[in-house]
Parts: C-alpha cells; structure tokens; sequence
C-alpha cells in the first residue's frame, strides 16, 4: 500500500469510492432515504478535484488502485474521510490516518476536528478522538446524525 498526494487523475476513482462506501459500509447505521440524501449520486469529479486540489488530499493506493482518501483542511477539519468496502478492518485507515496527523503537525496544527458518522465514530475513537456533542442535521430534506469529534495533538495553550 501506498499512501501519497492527491492529483488530478484521482478524482473520477475517489467519487466513486465515496459513493459506494456510503451506500455500502454506512447502510449499517444509516436508512436508504439518509443514504439517498448522503450521496444520491456519483459526484461530479470535475467540482470535486477543485475542493480537493485546494486541501491537503491523500490517497491511499494498493495495486494502482485508490482504496481511501482522506482532506484535511489548513484549520485543522478532516472534511473527509473514506476507505473502501473491501479494506475496512485492514489498517488501510490506521495508516492513512497516521499520515494525515503527521501532515497536520508538519502544518502548525494543534487539532483536527471533524463531523464524524456512526459508523466512523468507534475508529476515531481508536485514533484517540474524542467526542463533543452528537449532532443532527438536515440533507435532501432527510434527517442525518453524527459527532462532532476532536484530538489534540498537542497540549492546548492555557487560556487567560
């Protein structure tokens, strides 16, 4: 496995893989109308890589074929983060997650928060993640639950 840069290329394999694992891995905590309203269809690579190429994008890559990605964003909010159906349970998503706190700390970050599924909430919390509220919101007219989630990779300054 290899884990590098996002480019260009990657796009069309990442929303893909976004929309399966969403209809595949989180159809166990969430219904098919949240599903639906989470990713009702195959994104559009092209509006994609102009979010990604703005992040710091990291992909990992098995056989040259992608099977996660994780953004991170320069505050510090780990906007996404998928791995494949076929990798969950392999430390595909330890090792990727392991890079992108390194690219956090490589940046000056203090945290990295991010809004995280049921189904992602117990490997954040592996990550050492904590969690801050349950929150609900609205997609598509449709109800969706997760956490808001934060680690602290660096004791928090003192506040005044």
């Amino acid at each position: 496995m290899l884990i590098r840069v996002y480019n260009r290329s990657d796009a069309a394999a990442i929303t893909q893989l976004f929309y399966e694992t969403v209809h595949c891995v989180n159809r166990q905590d969430y219904s098919e109308l949240q599903v639906q309203a989470w990713a009702p269809t195959v994104p559009d690579p092209q509006l994609w890589h102009m979010r990604m190429s703005e992040r710091c994008t990291l992909v990992a890559e098995e056989g040259e074929q992608i099977i996660a990605f994780a953004e991170l964003e320069r505050d510090g909010h780990l906007d996404m983060f998928y791995c494949r159906k076929d990798v969950i349970r392999r430390g595909v998503g330890l090792a990727l997650y392991r890079a992108v706190e390194l690219k956090a700390i490589s940046l000056g970050l203090e945290r990295i928060f991010a809004d995280v599924s049921i189904t992602a909430r117990p490997f954040f919390e592996r990550c050492g993640f904590s969690t801050l509220c349950h929150q609900t919101g609205r997609r598509a007219g449709i109800e969706l639950s997760n956490f808001k989630m934060e680690k602290w990779l660096a004791a928090p300054a003192p506040r005044r």
